[in-house]
């Protein structure tokens, strides 16, 4: 099965599952269980969201998706620390405006590895930041994820 995720949405599947993106500023975290050959992947835009009443969980915010996360494991009856975690983009798309997007991919990137310590997951790898965007594949039968950076940015 070969999943694409959009922004702001989330897959946790098995071993005949194959998910994929493409990143900005917007961050993706890939989980993979060595064992049971079950995982997921994120594509999360924004940090967190305002503190508000209940709210059902929403992909777009990285502290969401990492509880989405948490909720898949639970169901599978297996452990965070079982994971082998990895973490892609935090690109900046627009490196002249800056101070204008209020340094999103930055915050994005810092949001991914608090929520990822707080919740006791240990980071194996990433490709992180710089400009440009990201296309993400995951392939969730080996746990191998292939990463193409292309550092382009868009001109005003």
């Amino acid at each position: 099965m070969d999943i694409f995720l959009q922004p702001g949405e989330f897959y946790f599947g098995d071993a005949e599952t194959r998910i994929r993106t493409l990143l900005g500023s917007c961050v993706a975290i890939t989980m993979w269980h060595p064992q049971k050959r079950i995982g997921g992947m994120c594509h999360y835009m924004l940090p967190y969201r305002k503190k508000n009443a209940e709210h059902d969980l929403d992909g777009k915010y990285a502290e969401d998706a990492l509880k989405m996360f948490l909720r898949e494991i639970r169901a599978s009856r297996t452990h965070p620390w079982e994971y082998e975690i990895k973490m892609f983009g935090g690109g900046n798309q627009f490196p002249e405006h800056s101070a204008k997007v209020f340094a999103i991919p930055d915050r994005n990137i810092e949001s991914g590895r608090q929520l990822l310590e707080k919740y006791e997951f240990q980071l194996k790898s990433e490709h992180l930041g710089g400009v440009g965007h990201r296309n993400v594949m995951f392939d969730v039968w080996s746990g191998d994820v292939w990463v193409r950076h292309v550092e382009k940015v868009m001109l005003p």
